[in-house]
């Protein structure tokens, strides 16, 4: 049975609320009726210069003004500001009127205050909860939580956690409530050993300890991989009497799952089952989502089936999981699959599902089935969001369809779905690449005239615009533009001006644009190679690259460096240019960068092409050697290399391919 042998200890309190008598006749004055009628900047010029103020003064008004915590926390603030120093009493008077208002982020800013020691503040922060211990514990705990908020925002852990235990105890204990809350904020800092700390402490003192905070100890011990000391947890809990509920048992089985142990997490979850454990979709779901991590989506398939077999019914965020592992896989006739499963039975589908779905179809290049999905999701009544929207509008204006997309875009707006500006983009980038600037900037206006605040994004996609369709000066009064609506062009900014030109066959241009940069970096010329590889200025391109290599200014170990020189490599074996392409591609090896299976298939096939079966046969080889596995692709090129090579022989491979 689950009995509590843990009692909560007790501290004598000794701190005393501090309240004010009558020691004067200043203290005596109370504010009068009309009190209010005056201004707040008027009546703290009125009080210093008529009373002349000090702590007694300013907490009576302050506790006048209690059921008035707006003006209070005018008054508070005024004082402030023509010179009045608040002390540790002023300040308890004004968080209890926070505390009692419940202003939460009043509260945090105040504490925020102290902890800086803005203002002129001589005192701590550990002096103002005591003054404010005696008011009750709903108050304590409310600024305690403020206190832990202000020490986290400002990244002092070990500040916070001084306070709550230090080595000298305070006369007041804090609640368990806000310990539960420093622990919380600790595990989202990913302050995982400070939390295991607290809870190690909140042991050592004997404290009882509730549901929440069990749980916040297992779920940092299961993040940091300390499985056995999460299960310990539940000893802990057995002791004091404390049922662990769902929520606990989740944590421990996704600790499994997060670790890599997804069997036993599954397992354990099975034994819970058996024994009565409650356990919610919560715990199936996160077992799915430990096998999909391991790539066994047969395994998270399996969980599904378990599910229903047990009575236990899977919700839309169940099946989502499955369906996201299997898009994320390419699987799409399963994710299609397990999603038709969920609408017969009734489940409602949403439209983060959907979205993952269409992502799925357009990136496998089934764009007219993602487009008859998409309508039959519109007529099933299956709501799309602006997410499911965009996607659509995207693939249509890739395909060409901008006026479709138009259609679409005003379809979403008379459904109610105010587009924000991903979608407003999306169109603007369709006009841009089909030359409809005039069309791009109208849509461009109507954004603005919409509330949307125009982006880098957005502004870089028209100024690239301008320069693919030649329009050199509108570029450079465009770049001014974009300063006063408050954007700095960046390296992408000019990268796509640059490379914009010389796809509008503006080659020398984007050469003298280039030039005309006050900063040149390497990204710059890598896109003006990429430029003259999209222009077909292949010799230039060569000679760019060869130029760059000489002042060993090449290599950059980034995607975008190996995007360019990849496709360099590319338009040059297009070109039959294969001595050009071979230098290009030793000279990357010989740097350092790792071509991949598509670049080397590529370059054998070429070679095949120019008749250099030599040549094809060695790189083949020397690819083998370097870790990389052929596919079937290039295992096809050599087959159909070496049959029209060798047509009656054709059943046999060449030795290259033999020899895996």
């Amino acid at each position: 049975m689950w009995v509590s042998t843990i009692k909560l200890f007790s501290l004598r309190k000794y701190i005393k609320h501090i309240r004010f008598q009558s020691v004067s006749a200043l203290a005596q004055l109370k504010p009068s009726s009309s009190y209010s009628d005056f201004d707040s900047q008027d009546r703290e010029q009125m009080n210093i210069k008529t009373f002349g103020l000090n702590t007694v003064t300013v907490v009576e008004n302050l506790n006048c003004l209690k059921n008035e915590p707006n003006a209070a926390i005018s008054h508070f603030e005024n004082l402030k500001r023509i010179g009045f120093l608040h002390d540790v009493y002023t300040y308890a008077a004004f968080v209890r009127i926070l505390c009692c208002w419940r202003f939460n982020n009043k509260l945090s800013s105040v504490f925020m205050e102290i902890v800086r020691k803005s203002n002129n503040i001589d005192f701590e922060v550990t002096d103002l909860l005591e003054a404010i211990y005696d008011d009750g514990s709903n108050s304590f705990v409310l600024a305690s939580n403020a206190m832990v908020k202000a020490y986290v925002s400002l990244r002092m852990f070990d500040q916070v956690i001084d306070i709550f235990f230090p080595p000298k105890r305070h006369g007041f204990v804090f609640s368990i409530l806000s310990l539960n809350f420093l622990m919380s904020q600790l595990i989202h800092c990913e302050k995982m050993d400070m939390a295991r700390f607290v809870y190690q402490q909140l042991k050592r003192l004997g404290l009882s300890l509730n549901h929440y905070t069990y749980n916040l100890a297992v779920k940092a011990l299961c993040k940091i991989g300390s499985l056995e000391e999460a299960a310990e947890v539940f000893e802990d809990m057995d002791k004091a009497g404390v049922t662990p509920n769902a929520f606990a048992y989740s944590t421990y089985i996704e600790g499994l799952c997060m670790n890599g142990k997804s069997d036993s997490g599954y397992q354990l979850l099975r034994e819970w089952r058996v024994a009565k454990v409650p356990l919610d979709t919560f715990a199936y779901t996160i077992v799915i989502r430990g096998f999909c991590n391991e790539n066994r989506l047969k395994e998270a398939a399996g969980v599904l089936l378990d599910m229903e077999k047990h009575g236990v019914v899977p919700n839309v965020y169940v099946y989502g999981e499955l369906i996201s592992w299997y898009c994320r896989y390419g699987k799409i006739s399963k994710a299609l699959y397990i999603h038709n499963k969920m609408m017969s039975k009734g489940i409602e589908t949403n439209s983060v599902t959907v979205s993952v779905l269409l992502k799925c179809l357009f990136k496998l290049g089934m764009n007219s089935e993602a487009l008859s999905q998409f309508e039959e999701f519109k007529k099933s009544g299956i709501f799309v969001d602006r997410v499911c929207y965009n996607l659509v509008l995207d693939a249509l204006c890739k395909l060409g369809k901008v006026e479709e997309a138009m259609k679409l875009f005003n379809e979403m707006k008379k459904k109610q779905i105010v587009p924000d500006v991903v979608n407003y983009t999306t169109l603007i980038n369709g006009y841009c690449c089909q030359g409809k600037l005039l069309d791009a900037f109208n849509l461009f206006k109507e954004m603005k005239d919409t509330g949307h605040e125009p982006n880098l994004v957005t502004c870089n996609i028209l100024a690239s615009g301008l320069a693919r369709c030649g329009y050199v000066k509108k570029v450079y009064d465009f770049l001014d533009y974009m300063k006063t609506l408050g954007l700095k062009p960046n390296t992408v900014t000019l990268n796509m001006i640059i490379e914009g030109l010389c796809l509008g066959g503006k080659v020398k241009e984007a050469e003298a644009f280039l030039d005309s940069l006050q900063e040149k970096c390497l990204e710059n010329y890598l896109a003006l190679c990429n430029g003259y590889c999209e222009a077909n200025s292949l010799e230039k391109a060569f000679q760019l690259f060869m130029r760059l290599s000489s002042h060993g200014i090449i290599v950059r170990k980034g995607s975008c460096c190996k995007i360019v020189y990849e496709k360099l490599i590319d338009v040059l074996c297009r070109a039959r240019e294969m001595g050009k392409a071979r230098m290009v591609f030793d000279i990357l090896i010989d740097r350092g960068f790792s071509p991949d299976l598509l670049t080397y298939t590529h370059m054998i096939k070429s070679y095949f092409k120019v008749n250099c079966s030599r040549e094809a046969c060695d790189l083949f080889n020397d690819m083998k050697r370097r870790g990389i596995k052929p596919d079937l692709v290039t295992y096809k090129v050599l087959f159909n290399a070496h049959s029209k090579i060798n047509p009656k022989s054709s059943s046999s491979l060449p030795d290259a391919i033999q020899s895996k």
